[in-house]
């Protein structure tokens, strides 16, 4: 097996990692070798993943940081690389939704989602890109809210639509540098992401996170020469999708 093929001693920081697809990232990857970052706003929780993590013999670190603050990710970049020596991707997983009329939509709340959904992976490319190993990866987890729209969840398609436009940017201006960038556009998702928010929605219109989390898979494990700029993954009976 070449090296591109396999995850085997590839570090990769997860953002989000500690509960639903960011969990689910985190121990598919650990799964095949990699060493992992578990990165989240809550320390539980974060601290919970990686504790069961490393109890199934995985080589992992929990980091708490904002990725909407500067500071709190270049000091969890940088703990990763005292820890584990390099860092080789990074997959961001964090985000967040409000469900409300954009008469009930406050500022604060509207910029708190644009902060965490899209000047997080912008800050996390930004401060990320020189602590990448050669051959870097960034993957960003986009959703079918940046494809089509549907009432009060303006600031999610605002920071999801932005999002998709940043990774594609980012694919053009860092593929010079050697850097990877893939959007990864995933449908809906058995996670707390939804089902706490919506307890009526119809599971079997969702995916299993583990099965998105194989699309990140396979979008990190391209030969060298060959970069996946976007894929969607989709439920079957997806309904927020034609």
């Amino acid at each position: 097996m070449h090296e591109f093929e396999s995850l085997d001693g590839r570090v990769i920081l997860v953002t989000g990692g500690g509960s639903g697809l960011g969990a689910a990232l985190c121990e598919q990857l650990a799964a095949e070798g990699a060493r992992v970052a578990v990165s989240d706003i809550d320390e539980q929780r974060a601290n919970a993943v990686a504790g069961k993590l490393k109890e199934g013999g995985a080589d992992v670190m929990a980091c708490i940081m904002d990725v909407g603050v500067a500071a709190d990710v270049a000091e969890c970049m940088d703990a990763v690389v005292r820890q584990f020596g390099k860092l080789d991707a990074i997959v961001n997983s964090a985000g967040i939704d409000v469900t409300a009329s954009i008469d009930q939509l406050d500022t604060d709340i509207w910029e708190r989602v644009l902060r965490t959904n899209l000047t997080g992976p912008f800050l996390m490319a930004k401060l990320g890109k020189n602590r990448l190993s050669p051959g870097g990866h960034i993957v960003n987890v986009a959703s079918t809210a940046a494809r089509r729209a549907w009432p009060n969840a303006s600031a999610y398609h605002a920071s999801k639509w932005g999002l998709l436009g940043l990774s594609h940017a980012l694919h053009a201006e860092l593929r010079g540098m050697g850097i990877k960038v893939s959007a990864v556009i995933a449908g809906g998702m058995r996670t707390p992401f939804l089902l706490d928010r919506f307890p009526d929605i119809d599971n079997a219109s969702l995916q299993d996170p583990a099965n998105v989390a194989r699309a990140v898979r396979f979008v990190l494990t391209q030969p060298p020469e060959t970069v996946v700029p976007e894929v969607m993954v989709l439920p079957m009976k997806e309904t927020s999708w034609p």
